[in-house]
């Protein structure tokens, strides 16, 4: 039984775990602009929101709200003031940009913040669960699995179907090329990066309600999404989900068979992906 539980509550975690993920996969996946501020930002915006609650006596989605659109307006800063000035074919400077750019988050958040650790009170939702056979599974994470899933559905069908995400995938696979069709690159880049910001505002919020945040967390939710993201494959929103799952159930299970193992295990099966299946579990095979 121990074992079905490991599962379930891996699948859980993993629904956390995608939520960090897809915009990860949004900008790295399909841009190819390496953010190394991804996890950073999430960090940002969690402790952004808690002080707004404790400031303004703010319910957890009321903050969600706010920290969504806060997220959208940081990444249209964050594309148009550095990430357009940097971006091209080769991934080198937008990595440099954003590896300052993370070195000083962390220590402004440290400044403001301290080292201590903080968390958003989320009420009795934080406590309640459901009784599934013999189990008993948390309604909050539930929430966060089901938000994770509409999030991937929504995004994939914006990047298929509308004219957005057709510009995107055109800018992402010949900038000139795009740009003679009456694209407009920098334009559509901006927008992405917000929208691949805006999700880590939801990330912000239930990463704040099921367990702590601290300024110094930022590199440990970037592995999490950098590894969800190889998995699945590169430029698979919805490969991104599943590696975001592989990636919970294996911490899960790690968890269960030695407490010391769980992220271990995770980092594990990353390695073991990408030495057998480099393109990921649904990407495409590229070698000749």
């Amino acid at each position: 039984m121990q074992w079905l539980d490991g599962l379930v509550q891996g699948i859980l975690l993993g629904g956390l775990y995608a939520q960090y993920a897809l915009g990860m996969a949004l900008m790295f996946g399909v841009m190819r602009i390496v953010n190394v501020t991804h996890g950073d930002l999430m960090v940002l915006l969690s402790l952004t929101g808690i002080s707004l609650a404790a400031t303004f006596a703010l319910g957890p989605w009321t903050v969600l709200v706010i920290l969504v659109a806060l997220g959208a307006i940081l990444g249209l800063l964050l594309q148009r003031v550095i990430l357009n000035r940097v971006v091209g074919s080769d991934p080198l400077p937008s990595l440099i940009a954003t590896f300052g750019l993370s070195v000083a988050m962390q220590n402004l958040m440290l400044q403001i913040w301290s080292a201590d650790i903080r968390s958003l009170g989320g009420g009795d939702i934080t406590q309640a669960s459901v009784q599934i056979g013999s189990l008993f599974v948390g309604v909050l994470p539930i929430i966060v699995l089901a938000t994770a899933t509409v999030l991937t559905g929504g995004l994939d069908a914006v990047l298929r179907f509308s004219r957005f995400g057709r510009a995107l995938r055109a800018a992402a696979a010949d900038v000139d090329a795009a740009a003679m069709t009456g694209v407009n690159p920098k334009g559509v880049y901006a927008g992405a990066t917000a929208v691949a910001v805006a999700i880590l505002g939801f990330a912000a919020v239930f990463q704040s309600m099921r367990a702590t945040v601290a300024p110094s967390d930022g590199p440990f939710q970037l592995i999490y999404a950098f590894e969800a993201v190889i998995i699945g494959g590169m430029g698979s929103i919805w490969g991104a989900f599943l590696g975001a799952m592989v990636l919970g159930v294996s911490q899960s299970v790690g968890f269960r068979i030695d407490p010391g193992f769980g992220i271990l295990a995770g980092h594990l099966v990353f390695l073991i992906v990408l030495a057998l299946r480099p393109q990921g579990l649904l990407g495409k095979d590229l070698r000749p």
